[in-house]
Order: structure tokens, then C-alpha cells, then sequence
């Protein structure tokens, strides 16, 4: 591929935004790149945790503005490409039944700040800044942070960040909710790796169902998701993993899952 390069490694994907002369910006072959690989993953049956990750000082600049201007579209042809050549592989990202894991270094501006709350933790090293940058150019944010974002920071603070397009730090962003760990500068990659490697060892369908019920639990009810755990809970306790896992523990053996200690 032009513009992205993508590995999995023992099960752990790392996709990486590969334009570091235009600081990751995405431009239409970066988008079409993107599309028909993060489609094909819930396909990849070794694919077991995600980091997406940017080369270069940055992670993603957001969209490619050098070629805004290029082309006249009428609001209808706006809406098609937004809503079939992004937010389709958004979408699928945000589905994804397996661990996605965003690292950030330098900046994640639109739509890659966007990007990066498409990942269930993001880790950011101490000079990363995010901003919502789309106000700048009279836009509306998009990528599905107008979904993602209130559901981390509220309503109230999604509507300041996205009208104010002011800049976070990583630390604000932590302090938000935003930002899982702030990692030692230029070893973000490094703990995704960490926290991926041991993810991808996990249960598999521990991880699947426990991730779903957390997607949906903010719209659903308390009955249903009593239902969903009942389900899920009866479907895990028969699973192989489980019946070791147990068993190491009767044998006192160590743990087959275990969370890798923070980077100092």
C-alpha cells in the first residue's frame, strides 16, 4: 500500500498512517487504503488486538487540506463520500470485536483525533496535542467523534471542544478521560505493544462479548443488559480458555492473563 503499512504479528495488528512529509494527513488514496483494509479485519481470524499508529513525529494531522479545495461537490455527492468512504471502515472499527489500541505521538487534529477515539485505549506521549480542528474551517466534526466523544468527556465538554477547536495537551486530555496512560516520550508504540501483546493472549470470546455489552450499554437498559450478561457469562464458562485458566489456578500455576506493568 501507498500511503499505510500493516503487519500482524502473533495476533497483533499494527496498522501505521505512513505519509510522515504531510504529517499523516489523509488524502484520498490514504482514505480508499484504509477502507478496503479495515473492512477485511473482522475477516482476519488471527487478528486478536489492533494498534493503529502514526510514522514520523506525528499521528495524524487530520484530512489532507491541500486537496479540499481541488474538488466542487454537491452537497448530496459530500454526504455519499463522507458516509461510504470514511465513515464505512469507521463504522467497522468501532465494531470491531477485538481490542483496538490508538498511540499517539505529536499530533492528532480532526479527523485524526477522530481516528484515535475510534480505538478503545488511547496511550499518548507527554508532547501529543488533539484538537477538534474542524470549527477552523467551517466544518463539522466528523469520523463519528460527534458519537465517540460525548460518551467519554459529556455532552457539555464534547460541545466546548468541538465549538472552541481549542488544543488539549496530552495530560488535559488524560485529566478528560480521553487518554488512557500518558507513556515516556517516544515509548507509546512500545506499551501498545505491551498492552496488545497480553490482549491478544486473552480469551477471545471473553474479549468479544465483554467489549460488545460495553458498546451498547449506554443505549440499552438495565434488562437488557442483564439479558447480555447472562448470555455471555453462560457462552465464556464453556470456553477451553476458562476450563485452563481455572485449572492453573486449582494447580497454582501462574496466570495465563496478566496486565503488563506501566512503562517508567
Amino acid at each position: 500500500m501507498e500511503t499505510i503499512h500493516y503487519e500482524v504479528v502473533q495476533g497483533v495488528g499494527t496498522l501505521t498512517l505512513n505519509r510522515p512529509k504531510r504529517k499523516n494527513a489523509i488524502d484520498a488514496v490514504m482514505r480508499e487504503e484504509l477502507r478496503d483494509l479495515i473492512t477485511t479485519m473482522p475477516h482476519q481470524r488471527d487478528l486478536r488486538a489492533l494498534i493503529i499508529t502514526g510514522a514520523g513525529a506525528t499521528f495524524c494531522a487530520g484530512g489532507d487540506i491541500s486537496a479540499m479545495g481541488a474538488a466542487t461537490l454537491t452537497a448530496q455527492d459530500g454526504r455519499e463520500r463522507m458516509r461510504y468512504d470514511y465513515l464505512s471502515w469507521i463504522e467497522t472499527l468501532l465494531r470491531l470485536e477485538i481490542p483496538v489500541i490508538a498511540a499517539v505521538e505529536g499530533a492528532a487534529f480532526g479527523a485524526g483525533f477522530s481516528l484515535a477515539l475510534t480505538a478503545d485505549f488511547v496511550l499518548a506521549a507527554p508532547d501529543s496535542r488533539f484538537c477538534l480542528s474542524f470549527m477552523r474551517l467551517g466544518l463539522v466534526p466528523d469520523c463519528a467523534v460527534l458519537y465517540t466523544l460525548p460518551r467519554i468527556v459529556g455532552v457539555q465538554r464534547a460541545k466546548e471542544l468541538a465549538l472552541s477547536a481549542r488544543e488539549l495537551t496530552a495530560e488535559q486530555a488524560h485529566e478528560l478521560g480521553i487518554v488512557l496512560e500518558v507513556t515516556p516520550q517516544g515509548r507509546t508504540l512500545e506499551r501498545a505493544q505491551q498492552m496488545a501483546a497480553c490482549l491478544a493472549q486473552a480469551a477471545p470470546a471473553a474479549v468479544a462479548m465483554t467489549k460488545r455489552a460495553f458498546n451498547v450499554s449506554l443505549n440499552s437498559t438495565l434488562d437488557a443488559m442483564i439479558d447480555i450478561e447472562s448470555s455471555a457469562q453462560g457462552i465464556a464458562r464453556t470456553s477451553q480458555w476458562h476450563t485452563e485458566a481455572v485449572q492453573k489456578f486449582l494447580n497454582k500455576q501462574p496466570a495465563a492473563f496478566q496486565w503488563p506493568k506501566a512503562l517508567e
